[in-house]
């Protein structure tokens, strides 16, 4: 049953079509948002949740669209005493506070994908690294991490979750702005992993330099399907090859998620 349904009870079905309305699971919390006017059902909603919803021990109520550079939006907490998750991903465990920090739960098959890829002894590079759900799969196959992120919230956590799962020693925390990779750090990667934020595509040319020649780079693009095969020219003209192209998830009409593994070339 789907947390839209554990609400058919509370809320009447011709307000639940509403366009707006959203719910989502991130470990042991859940997230709605109501369109406007429906503020009446917030409480009740999130009873009927933990009702319903043994594993979840917190409700928030979305209040915005995600915001400024560390990509979160206004959350208020409706249930439950914190808004702190313990989220669980490929046996791996994070714990992080959704009202301070971005994390992405639909990209879960794509970090135990490329973690798989990932070579023991390699260096690994992962800008734009929230609290670690890239950089610690991939630590714990054996690799060296250089995880870079601008949130000092979001390090912290990464830093605990490294701890957590094994493989502190493994992880180098920089908190700093990923486009000053190229200034902050000498560095030949084996790989370099890039799940990008919308609009920063410029990224992949300065840190494609910071790969060893036959590298790889895992990175992530917001593009409608009409340009993807314009995309696969162009990285090729910047001598990296498309060895896997696929779409990782809707964002909005027309418009997907897109992972791209390339290899530098010779």
């Amino acid at each position: 049953m789907s947390l839209k349904e554990d609400l058919s009870n509370v809320i009447p079905p011709e307000e639940l079509s509403k366009p707006g309305f959203y719910c989502d699971i991130i470990g042991d919390v859940a997230i709605i948002s109501l369109p406007p006017g429906m503020d009446k059902y917030k409480e009740r909603a999130a009873e009927a949740i933990l009702s319903k919803r043994k594993n979840v021990r917190v409700v928030l109520n979305k209040l915005s669209k995600v915001r400024g550079s560390e990509r979160v939006p206004m959350l208020e907490v409706l249930k439950g005493d914190d808004a702190i998750a313990t989220y669980r991903e490929y046996g791996f465990t994070y714990r992080f506070d959704v009202t301070r920090v971005f994390f992405n739960r639909h990209l879960s098959y794509e970090r135990h994908r490329v973690a798989e890829s990932a070579m023991p002894g390699e260096t690994v590079l992962i800008p734009f690294a929230g609290v670690g759900p890239f950089a610690i799969p991939i630590a714990a196959k054996g690799c060296r991490v250089i995880a870079v992120e601008k949130s000092a919230e979001a390090c912290r956590w990464m830093r605990l979750n490294a701890r957590l799962n094994g493989v502190g020693d493994a992880v180098d925390i920089i908190n700093g702005d990923a486009l000053s990779i190229p200034d902050m750090l000498r560095l030949s990667a084996d790989r370099v992993v890039i799940p990008t934020p919308y609009g920063m595509d410029n990224i992949l040319e300065r840190l494609a330099l910071m790969v060893k020649e036959s590298g790889m780079l895992h990175f992530y693009t917001f593009k409608k399907k009409s340009q993807i095969e314009g995309l696969i020219k162009q990285y090729e003209a910047m001598g990296l090859k498309v060895v896997l192209c696929r779409r990782c998830g809707n964002v909005a009409p027309g418009v997907s998620r897109w992972a791209f593994d390339l290899k530098k070339a010779l």
